[in-house]
């Protein structure tokens, strides 16, 4: 349960209203992550707006590697709805080598998707280039390293709003799925 007030679907109104009706189409219903934002109904509208371009990038980063950084960046913010999400999403074996921090056991590209995330979550202000260029060396191009960035940035923005506001139990089973996003 949220620790401050929120807007049920039911009782939305004006852009609120459009705004859970867009993510309605996909998912039936707003989020619990959506409705946390309710109590402005711009900011709701932006963060389904950078959801639909963060997941959008048209790189080569498979959907797994997607998740692989969504999970681990959850996972080491502490914030169990959001890393609900996406454990589902990976094979056994991936989710919990990202949760013992095992980046070894992980394929060599995976290893350096995972390495990044890490340091760009906890340690965002030692980021150097000879970090980029380790994902080069990995086979990712620049559109992909972009598309991993954004996806960790974007999860640290969600985790902490997330457990700020009181987000922190697992999400309902309903909600872990692909078709969260907007299109």
């Amino acid at each position: 349960m949220p620790w401050i007030r929120t807007i049920d679907p039911e009782d939305a109104e004006g852009e609120l209203a459009e705004a859970y009706a867009w993510q309605s189409k996909k998912l039936g219903r707003p989020t619990e992550f959506t409705q946390l934002g309710s109590l402005d109904a711009g900011v709701v509208q932006a963060r389904l707006v950078l959801y639909k371009a963060s997941e959008g990038v048209p790189s080569r980063l498979t959907a797994e590697q997607r998740t692989l950084v969504g999970h681990l960046t959850s996972v080491l913010n502490e914030t169990p709805h959001c890393a609900s999400l996406t454990r589902p999403r990976l094979p056994k074996p991936t989710a919990e080598a990202l949760e013992r921090g095992d980046y070894d056991a992980l394929a060599p590209a995976d290893a350096a998707l995972a390495r990044y995330t890490h340091k760009l979550t906890l340690a965002p202000g030692t980021v150097t280039e000879a970090d980029i260029d380790a994902l080069r060396a990995s086979g990712f191009g620049d559109l992909e390293i972009l598309d991993a960035n954004n996806q960790c940035a974007h999860l640290n923005y969600t985790n902490r709003v997330a457990n700020g506001l009181g987000l922190v139990q697992e999400a309902v089973v309903e909600e872990r799925t692909l078709d969260r996003v907007p299109r």
